[in-house]
């Protein structure tokens, strides 16, 4: 039995059962599209067995380069953009120390980021931290030349090989790539850089429990093999007919897509811990890059509550009625603290004394989401006993079900990103890219 629950009952005032039930049959009949590969995509459905895909023997070599690296770096720098981070960090932020940079008890690298922006002022600063610190890098792209991270890796390779010198640089750089294209895995082949494979058939935003998210996850010190178990049974969930009407990605699916259909056009995605951050970065993502086609599309907003309150507390409230919101709710805090008493009690707070900050926060979350609804805002809740690798791989594999299911319900592939190249088109236009020359004589006309 899974961890990870859904309940929709405060999205019911605005949506009714009858209309849930519809697409929640019309959800269900589309799983077998996604288990026989026959639905839009097809190529791109492996990310659907990467909870039991990898060997032994690849699980053992993710971890024995983890240690490696963790033998040796103060710092492990990941390299990638979207879903070739995105993940990762999620899982990460969410496990670790929230002062992780100033925890003295810290044993594990540090995990940066890089190759996400195009800002000199970002990569200068990483630069600069670099020069004090042992560090070593993943660089993750199945070409090896998107323009982001293809930039990072140059400036932190050049940096590698002036600080250890080119044979030490190599054995600090980690390849992820695929099997046999690509100008990374040229480079791999050619330099003997260890390296690890991105299926040919997961998309970089279904990619978290392969290589890609397993081996910075694993560096930064977490349980990959919980994490996977985690997605598993999940995935056996789903999976089971007999569990059809309690089916998470199911439910979720249909709800939002009843909800889309009344008007309700942009999903917020709250969280109550800040540890969730990533998390709910990596959901927008997903979901956005995924149902966002023709014309079509819920847009995927996020909010961190209780912070967000005191600012987009007053939107969410009042208003236009096109937004439902989506709450991961955490039941229980792996922290245990208190409200202390004072003599004073000049901020009238002695009425919590004793009273656990999760409770409050536990409670500022039933009391905004009771307000939403009663100000029109449908709410569905995620519920999850604690933050740890196997609910955490729980929950990624239900929102990629979820979603998958969910644009599949709107007619959309789920997993190509034809918009991302419009920018692409015009961002090489303007640098003057080779091959490109007609297409930057236009725009520069369009400039004039």
């Amino acid at each position: 039995m899974v961890k990870t629950k859904i309940d929709i009952s405060r999205a019911l005032t605005y949506v009714s059962r009858q209309v849930i039930n519809l697409y929640h049959t019309k959800v269900n009949d589309l799983i077998d599209q996604l288990i026989s590969k026959t639905g839009k995509g097809k190529e791109y459905l492996g990310w659907i067995d990467l909870p039991e895909r990898l060997s032994s023997e690849d699980i053992i070599r993710i971890k024995t380069t983890a240690n490696k690296i963790r033998s040796n770096s103060e710092i492990f720098v990941v390299i990638g953009i979207g879903g070739s981070y995105l993940g990762a960090r999620a899982v990460i932020e969410s496990l670790g120390h929230h002062f992780t940079h100033l925890n003295q008890d810290q044993n594990n690298p540090i995990i940066l980021y890089a190759g996400f922006n195009l800002s000199a002022g970002y990569l200068s600063d990483l630069l600069e931290i670099l020069d004090k610190k042992d560090y070593s890098l993943a660089i993750i792209s199945k070409s090896g030349t998107t323009t982001e991270p293809a930039i990072s890796f140059r400036f932190l390779k050049t940096h590698l090989i002036k600080k250890y010198g080119i044979s030490e640089a190599r054995n600090r750089i980690i390849a992820i790539t695929d099997s046999s294209n690509g100008a990374l895995r040229e480079l791999a082949d050619q330099e003997d850089i260890t390296s690890f494979v991105i299926p040919n058939d997961v998309g970089g935003r279904y990619s978290v429990l392969s290589p890609i998210g397993l081996l910075p996850i694993a560096v930064a010190g977490f349980n990959i093999d919980d994490l996977l178990k985690g997605a598993k049974a999940m995935k056996e969930f789903i999976l089971n007919p007999n569990n059809s009407s309690e089916n998470p990605a199911v439910i979720y699916a249909a709800i939002r897509n009843a909800l889309y259909k009344e008007g309700f056009t942009m999903e917020i995605m709250a969280n109550y811990e800040p540890k969730l951050y990533y998390l709910v970065e990596w959901w927008k993502q997903l979901f956005g890059e995924s149902e966002g086609k023709d014309n079509k599309g819920i847009f995927p907003s996020g909010v961190n509550f209780t912070t967000d309150l005191h600012s987009m507390g007053q939107y969410i409230q009042d208003g236009p009625r096109t937004i439902f919101e989506t709450v991961i709710s955490v039941e229980k805090s792996n922290k245990k603290l208190q409200v202390p008493f004072d003599d004073a009690n000049l901020d009238n707070l002695n009425y919590l004394a004793g009273e656990s900050v999760s409770s409050v926060n536990l409670k500022a979350e039933i009391a905004t989401s009771l307000a939403h609804v009663d100000g029109g805002v449908p709410n569905i809740r995620i519920c999850i006993p604690e933050i740890s690798e196997c609910v955490l791989g729980e929950l990624i594999y239900f929102f990629e079900f979820a979603c998958a299911l969910s644009a599949y319900t709107l007619g959309v592939n789920p997993f190509d990103q034809p918009g991302v190249e419009a920018y692409k088109k015009n961002m090489f236009a303007l640098l003057g890219r080779p091959g490109c020359e007609k297409e930057t004589k236009q725009i520069k006309k369009r400039l004039e």
